[in-house]
């Protein structure tokens, strides 16, 4: 084996480094949560032959449910993306590639199957329509990075009532839909956390501003919190408990 299937993972690697480049956190999330594997389907005898490769993407079914309705656009946008990586190989091209759902072996899926046909495991969690998907998932919620899962785990461990990833609509002429990474609400007091430093946060300051003014005008107040802050699962309980000091200093406020 030489040529590109011995160098798939670093031909991978340099693809994920021209999309961050793009800003395109979508495709990265694509690349980084696969499984890939490559199969050479093409084969053209000009010019002393050329060999096509088909690359083939297992992604986690929480990802790919996000990516679904674009799918034929992902995979066009990674091969024409890939050619100028690619041309390095002589006589080798990627002819396409292919994402799928992640094959994995689950023996109580039907069970699985039948608790949500009975409504079980049903969310209203963001599904992160935008560029900016949310490709992992812990107890059954979606997540955008693992700094935001060490914030969960620790919201969750300090039992305070909180929201990962919910939905907020504005109606009107107005329309508006965003998705925060966390709303708490502790004595009375509604905060929205944002987790901003990490990879998938590219937005400036501005920008998120735009995007949370709708709730900062409804009287919730904005917390920002970098993401090194909750880089650790120790990191990110020392950023709750900040998070809930400043909630009792807004209630003593008031």
């Amino acid at each position: 084996m030489n040529g590109l299937e011995a160098d798939l993972d670093k031909v991978l690697g340099a693809l994920a480094n021209l999309f961050a480049s793009d800003g395109d956190t979508r495709s990265v999330a694509i690349l980084a949560m696969s499984k890939p594997r490559i199969e050479q389907t093409d084969y053209d005898r000009w010019d002393g032959g050329q060999t096509g490769y088909t690359i083939y993407l297992e992604v986690p079914q929480s990802l790919y449910d996000q990516i679904a309705s674009d799918l034929d656009g992902i995979e066009q946008s990674f091969r024409d993306r890939a050619s100028a990586i690619v041309r390095l190989y002589e006589r080798e091209w990627v002819s396409r590639f292919v994402i799928s759902t992640e094959l994995v072996v689950d023996p109580q899926w039907r069970e699985k199957a039948s608790s949500w046909v009975s409504g079980h495991g049903v969310t209203n969690q963001g599904r992160a329509r935008s560029s900016n998907i949310a490709p992992r998932m812990v107890d059954g919620l979606l997540f955008r990075s693992i700094p935001e899962i060490n914030l969960y785990r620790a919201l969750k461990s300090a039992g305070v009532s909180f929201a990962p990833l919910p939905v907020f609509v504005r109606g009107g002429q107005s329309y508006q839909r965003i998705e925060p990474d966390f709303v708490i609400v502790s004595n009375g007091i509604v905060v929205i956390v944002e987790v901003d430093g990490d990879t998938v946060h590219k937005e400036s300051p501005a920008e998120a501003h735009t995007r949370t003014i709708m709730l900062a005008h409804e009287g919730a107040y904005i917390e920002r919190v970098n993401a090194k802050e909750c880089g650790t699962e120790d990191l990110a309980r020392e950023c709750a408990a900040k998070i809930l000091k400043t909630i009792q200093k807004l209630k003593s406020t008031r």
